[in-house]
């Protein structure tokens, strides 16, 4: 398990190439199936009542701007993507509408061509990712502000600006939620759209997957940041990815909290970090 990059597993007896394609393809296409895709297109898990009317009516229309947006965000152009969101916003388009006609079918068309093979996995990730977080965009995410103890706790999780390896963090994500969590996977490859992202909703802990050798020297600076403009006050970050399994990073030395290489090992201890932030003085600075 390399942290917030792999969803980790022991090394098996060796195999044709071919036959670990296949093999790796199936349980890519499993985890899309049945987790990825089904959660994005929940309607009434992520906003019950917002949209029970719309259903009741007849059946929903498709933008025409449904397949260009899929495109968009198979190639990660986060810039296009938005831009026709704030085409459709400037029209007047209700979000419900705009979740309903514009990213549920792309969800179901970027499904369609990874089924075809017109897309590889790469793609779906970066796609889905980027469709999940249009869904905050509209406003669907969970109240700004502490909650009451006993409340699950709410993580951010990220790419260190300069790399975007979402598949490992979308299984990460799935560990947290199976545990009670509230996961937020955040596509931004900016430190800009990082620090908006944490001013904007309420975060118990951060995470950052960090892949490279040269971002660990811009990551105590990021990480000031992120505690200077985060809505909590206590916030905690925690770092995860490949590069720690080739390099010993000390968490103070980089201003986190902690760094995991084992993603399960994560959850639990992230969960002590919130707890224990209770009795702690506000960081960062």
């Amino acid at each position: 398990m390399s942290g917030f990059n792999n969803s980790g597993g022991q090394s098996h007896a060796y195999q044709p190439l071919a036959s670990q394609q296949d093999d790796c393809k199936d349980a890519l296409l499993a985890v899309i199936e049945q987790q990825i895709i089904p959660r994005l297109l929940n309607v009434h898990q992520l906003f019950p009542g917002k949209v029970q009317a719309l259903h009741e009516q007849d059946s929903v229309a498709e933008q025409p701007e449904f397949l260009a947006f899929t495109q968009h965000c198979l190639s990660g152009d986060v810039r296009q993507a938005n831009e026709i969101v704030d085409a459709l916003m400037a029209r007047g388009l209700a979000h419900d509408r705009i979740f309903l006609e514009l990213i549920t079918p792309a969800a179901r068309h970027l499904g369609v061509l990874w089924e075809q093979d017109l897309c590889d996995f790469a793609q779906v990730t970066c796609g889905l990712a980027m469709m999940h977080q249009m869904i905050y965009r509209l406003g669907y995410e969970s109240p700004a502000g502490p909650r009451d103890e006993g409340d699950s706790e709410r993580v951010m999780l990220a790419c260190a600006p300069g790399s975007q390896h979402f598949l490992g963090l979308t299984i990460v994500a799935d560990f947290f939620r199976q545990a009670g969590a509230e996961v937020v996977l955040e596509i931004s490859s900016s430190e800009s759209e990082l620090l908006r992202a944490v001013a904007n909703e309420w975060f118990d802990v951060v995470g950052i997957s960090v892949a490279l050798e040269a971002q660990l020297k811009t990551l105590p600076e990021l990480i000031q940041h992120l505690r200077a403009n985060s809505g909590n006050p206590k916030v905690r970050v925690v770092l995860g990815g490949p590069i720690f399994l080739m390099q010993e990073c000390s968490p103070q030395d980089l201003g986190a909290d902690a760094i995991f290489t084992d993603a399960r090992e994560a959850v639990g201890a992230v969960k002590q970090l919130v707890r224990s932030s209770s009795s702690l003085p506000p960081t960062g600075g």
